[in-house]
Order: structure tokens, then C-alpha cells, then sequence
């Protein structure tokens, strides 16, 4: 069974929540960082599917997204403008930046 790296919670869980006063952005990269870790591949999926799946508003899920990529915590990525978006967790604190299966 996958665990969950304990910077998540000692560190990110206080700036994301805490400092930056945005719990939603926590809830959305711990889903995606287990969904990562579970698929062991980036995730796809639509704002609404995302916010549904965590339980919180579109518009929360989207302006979480924005601010987890602004603080490279996460990449997104689309083949078109108006495609399904790809999310890749990043995690800056380890030497590769990226999830470990």
C-alpha cells in the first residue's frame, strides 16, 4: 500500500492551508497525488469531475489548480485549447520533483 510522503503533511498541509489560506488547494493535490500514485500516471480529468470527486465547488477546484500550478506544484498540461487538461503532481521537495509510485 502506497504511503503519503510526510512533507505532505508536516509542511505543505501548514503553507497550503495555514499561510496561504487556500484548504481546498491541499484537497486537491492530495487527491491528484494519490489518484498519480494509484494510476501511476498523470491524471486527466474536467474541473467539474474533480470537484465532484472531492467534494467542493467547480470554481474552487479550478482557482485551486491555478494556484498549485503558480506554485509549481503541479503541472498541466492540454493538447488543444479546449481539451481535458493533464495534470502531473510535482514534488519540488525531492531531487527528481516528481511522485514516486
Amino acid at each position: 500500500m502506497p504511503t503519503l510522503d510526510p512533507y505532505i503533511t508536516d509542511v505543505l498541509m501548514r503553507d497550503l492551508v495555514g499561510h496561504d489560506r487556500r484548504p481546498v488547494a491541499f484537497l486537491v493535490y492530495v487527491w491528484l497525488a494519490a489518484e498519480q500514485q494509484r494510476r501511476d500516471a498523470p491524471i486527466q480529468i474536467s474541473y467539474q469531475e474533480m470537484a465532484e470527486t472531492i467534494g467542493v465547488s467547480k470554481s474552487s477546484a479550478q482557482s485551486s489548480v491555478a494556484w498549485l500550478v503558480q506554485r509549481r506544484l503541479l503541472a498541466a498540461t492540454k493538447a488543444t485549447v479546449t481539451a481535458t487538461p493533464v495534470y502531473d503532481v510535482l514534488t519540488p521537495w525531492r531531487r527528481n520533483g516528481r511522485q514516486k509510485p
